[in-house]
């Protein structure tokens, strides 16, 4: 296998069009949560304003951040319960033409809190376990919702930076309504008639059975998958709708399919960095993290093409698609807090099977998901500036705001949470038969099936080896809190940071205040996201991936 030209073109082409979107989205949504009623915003101003008065929503109340947080946890906690009832009770609704049966507790409780923490971790094939009526009213559902509800996020956690003196961080129901109602249903409606025009399965048919030329019976799936991959993708979610997500014939069917997937799973969390920069006022600070995210992203995808170029193979692999798509979308999914995959990650080489995984132990902020991304770079950027203040023996200080001990604190619990999750959880699997039992392969491979699974869990990605069987009680469970703290031990030290923060006054700029909209700060922030990723996880790769690919060397 050898790199080509047009790889390179496709390569530059990708990062060129997410790169052009990034201000153009952003712009986009600063205008729908600034209150402008231009375009297509007011066009749909009339469905906004009807679920405000069928819910009872009070659109100028504004909430505090512990106000924005309850809503926000009561809200999130309803959808777990709704959507565990809803699988447990599918064999007695509709629109189940394949009288697929009742999921198990262990599963649902699983799948649940999957599609609402916006993780979409699937323990289960979709075309052989869900109903029509799950995967729309469930699954497709939380797509949205769960997306809107990051993104609710990062506006209250930019209000609060952006505030003086004052604890309004909005509405959390105003947030989530206008970002489902004029970002992700236009865009989707969008994607999904444009992948229904590539081949996409969209209808409610029964499956079709049809002999092969051998004289097998074959069974093709159908049902409504193009409506739910658009919002799968856009809304940084990743659930595919059959069991090999966009390796499917039926979900990606063809080149251009594969493009418009792939560029839709960066396009809106890239613009969040355009949208932060534009509510707190300054283009430049989100200029730098966008820069500081795209860069990390390019070394990455590089160290994964080589990797995969030098020791790779087509196994696990889609020949319409060939290697450079496959690790490019893998670069992407794991990035942007996706976990959609076109391929077979645990066919990858070891390195880049590594990569994939340390994007999401870096805290899922190279890019990560609509809003999350955001906020958990900006836990990073007051980590990054309280140490360069201690550095020069400065208070370190943040667009004005003085960080001081109680930030600090919360930074702490939401780094340090989720990255304490995975080696607690990798530790019980390892140590445990019935964490041992799932294994595919033996070795630094077995260790890195479980790693990547934990660290998918609390990264909220949702990719996996596969080469794991995870539908045990164990690992369903396990994997539940996993994604549950992943979510929520991030979301409520972002929201208090914001409480805390807004109420401070705003300190005047002076000759010794530390930039923070220079390339010199987004280098100083990617040092900090890279060496505590790598001195979190170091010891963990290193008999895992690492020492399969010095294995491989010796081999070669």
């Amino acid at each position: 296998m050898a790199f080509s030209t047009v790889d390179f073109i496709q390569i530059v082409c990708a990062l060129g069009v997410v790169t052009l979107l990034t201000p153009l989205l952003g712009s986009y949504m600063f205008r729908i949560f600034s209150g402008d009623r231009r375009g297509l915003i007011r066009f749909l101003r009339p469905l906004e304003s009807g679920i405000y008065k069928i819910s009872g929503i009070r659109e100028d109340q504004s909430m505090n951040w512990k106000e924005y947080a309850k809503t926000l946890l009561i809200f999130n906690f309803i959808g777990i319960v709704f959507l565990m009832v809803l699988q447990m009770a599918q064999a007695s609704l509709p629109l189940n033409p394949e009288k697929f049966g009742n999921l198990s507790w262990h599963l649902a409780f699983n799948t649940a809190v999957s599609f609402v923490t916006n993780t979409n971790w699937q323990a289960y094939s979709g075309e052989s376990t869900m109903s029509y009526l799950t995967q729309m009213l469930g699954l497709g559902v939380q797509n949205f919702v769960s997306a809107a509800t990051g993104l609710a996020v990062l506006l209250a956690v930019a209000r609060g930076l952006a505030n003086k003196q004052s604890q309004n961080l909005g509405n959390f129901w105003v947030d989530l309504v206008r970002g489902t109602v004029h970002l992700l249903l236009p865009l989707s409606v969008l994607l999904a008639v444009a992948l229904m025009g590539q081949g996409v399965v969209q209808n409610f048919r029964s499956y079709d059975h049809v002999k092969t030329v051998e004289g097998v019976e074959q069974v093709i799936p159908q049902g409504p998958a193009a409506s739910q991959i658009a919002i799968k993708q856009l809304g940084s979610n990743g659930g595919g709708f059959f069991g090999t997500n966009s390796a499917h014939p039926l979900e990606n069917p063809t080149p251009l399919s594969n493009f418009l997937e792939l560029i839709s799973i960066l396009a809106i969390a890239a613009g969040c960095t355009y949208l932060f920069g534009l509510m707190v006022g300054s283009r430049r600070q989100g200029l730098v993290l966008f820069g500081t995210m795209m860069a990390m992203m390019i070394l990455v995808l590089g160290l994964s093409l080589w990797s995969e170029y030098s020791f790779g193979t087509m196994e696990g692999k889609e020949t319409r698609f060939g290697v450079m798509n496959t690790v490019l979308w893998s670069i992407f999914t794991t990035s942007a807090s996706n976990g959609s995959v076109n391929g077979t990650l645990s066919s990858m080489s070891p390195l880049s099977g590594g990569i994939a995984m340390l994007n999401m132990m870096l805290g899922e902020v190279i890019f990560g998901g609509v809003g999350a991304g955001m906020y958990g770079i900006l836990l990073f950027v007051i980590l990054t500036v309280f140490l360069a203040g201690l550095m020069v023996g400065r208070t370190p200080e943040y667009l004005g705001k003085k960080i001081e001990a109680r930030e600090i604190t919360w930074v702490m619990i939401g780094v340090l949470a989720p990255c304490a999750t995975i080696l607690i959880g990798t530790a019980l699997a390892v140590t445990s038969s019935a964490g041992l039992a799932g294994l595919g392969h033996q070795g630094p491979h077995g260790l890195s099936e479980i790693l990547y699974a934990f660290t998918s869990g609390a990264g909220n990605n949702g990719s996996s080896f596969g080469s794991l069987t995870v539908n045990s009680v164990f690992y369903n469970v396990l994997i539940g809190i996993a994604m549950l703290i992943g979510r929520f031990a991030v979301i409520i030290p972002a929201l208090a940071i914001a409480g805390s923060l807004g109420v401070k006054k705003v300190s005047p700029p002076s000759v010794g205040t530390f930039q923070t909209d220079t390339v010199l700060f987004g280098a100083l922030l990617g040092a900090v996201i890279l060496i505590v990723g790598a001195l979190t996880f170091f010891p963990a790769l290193s008999l895992g991936p690492i020492l399969e690919h010095l294995l491989l060397v010796t081999k070669v």
